[in-house]
């Protein structure tokens, strides 16, 4: 209890010293589908070349295609979805809705992380006359050049006129063969060998550090602190980037990188001066199932007056241990003290016209 009552004290502190950068995050912006989120080399929308001032202000409207030559770019679809583009790669915006959102490949790959889906979300992507619609939380990747779709993890079902085929974690679809069926894949061959793959979990791995640093801006004294909406996109002026900030608990995406709500950002690791230490609060929540805290963490352990943010990978297998949804308190008086958890999966708490993110 003694380490608690220290660690909240110190984190309270923290909050106190962060209100200034509430306001970034206070405007009137709102992330849609559609938005860029980061450009790296060359990249553009139409005859607009897209560099650091576009990321956040730029979107995709239905119509428009983003193309890539020498570069990559990440784009915002619903809350907790993202699409990649790799080098080479263009793909159009076709509906650009939170309930209804499509988007072609027409050259190149293009990888989708989804860490967030409701059963009102309609997301797919189209390639080559074919229709992949994302089923759950999951990774997924699609070369128009290979005319395929493969599933690291989660469930798609790819549509071609009357046909439907299911495509479920480590299998692939060749969607030119003259039967469409699915067959398995060597998940840890491909993350190793393709460049968007890894380009995509090192941008996984930032945003889960901006959504620490972000969520930690709206606790004060263990409630949810001025300009907090609910779950969905919020700005990190420190990362210059959206990142995605669940409604409630935390959980692990695809990568295996954790993002927190603020009143569960107490359990991420703590990130000091460059170094990370890996070490967790006393009232951590239950460990997922397969999780593993990494060797020489010290549980409990509070390094320098603040929290700083941070990440961890908290699997062994990067594309294998995905469990979906959130987990936490039930309330911000459980929260605080770090009881069960719960599988929401959900966007709580944020207004009708909020939905789509926050700036």
């Amino acid at each position: 209890m003694k380490h608690f009552m220290g660690f909240l004290a110190s984190f309270v502190l923290t909050a106190a010293l962060t209100v200034p950068a509430w306001s970034v995050n206070t405007d009137t912006h709102i992330a849609m589908p559609g938005t860029v989120n980061y450009v790296e080399g060359q990249a553009s929308i139409g005859n607009e070349t897209l560099n650091s001032a576009s990321i956040g202000k730029a979107e995709l409207q239905a119509g428009q295609a983003l193309s890539t030559e020498n570069g990559k770019a990440e784009i915002l679809l619903t809350p907790g979805v993202y699409l990649r583009l790799g080098n080479d790669s263009s793909a159009q915006m076709i509906a650009p809705d939170l309930t209804n959102t499509q988007l072609q490949l027409d050259k190149g790959k293009a990888m989708v992380e989804v860490d967030q889906i409701h059963p009102e979300n309609d997301i797919r992507i189209r390639e080559d006359g074919v229709n992949t619609r994302l089923l759950k939380t999951g990774l997924y990747a699609f070369d128009a050049d290979q005319s395929q779709v493969r599933v690291f993890d989660g469930k798609a079902s790819v549509l071609e006129g009357d046909k439907k085929v299911t495509v479920n974690g480590g299998h692939e679809l060749a969607l030119n063969a003259a039967k469409l069926k699915p067959i398995s894949f060597d998940k840890k061959q491909y993350a190793e060998n393709d460049d968007l793959y890894r380009w995509s979990s090192l941008r996984s791995d930032y945003l889960s550090e901006a959504n620490v640093n972000t969520a930690q801006t709206y606790i004060v004294d263990g409630w949810y602190g001025p300009g907090w909406f609910g779950g969905g996109w919020y700005w990190s002026p420190w990362f210059s980037t959206y990142t995605f900030v669940p409604a409630a608990g935390y959980f692990y995406n695809p990568f295996g990188w954790g993002f927190y709500s603020p009143l569960w950002v107490y359990a991420a690791p703590w990130y000091d001066f460059g170094h990370y230490h890996h070490a967790f609060a006393t009232f951590r929540p239950t460990p997922l199932h397969g999780e593993r805290v990494i060797a020489g963490a010290r549980p409990g352990a509070v390094h320098g007056p603040g929290f700083h943010g941070g990440a961890v990978r908290s699997f062994g297998s990067r594309t294998q241990a995905f469990h979906g949804g959130v987990h936490g308190g039930f309330t911000p008086m459980h929260a605080a003290h770090g009881f069960g958890g719960f599988h929401a999966g959900g966007f709580h708490g944020a207004p009708a016209a909020r939905v789509g993110g926050h700036r």
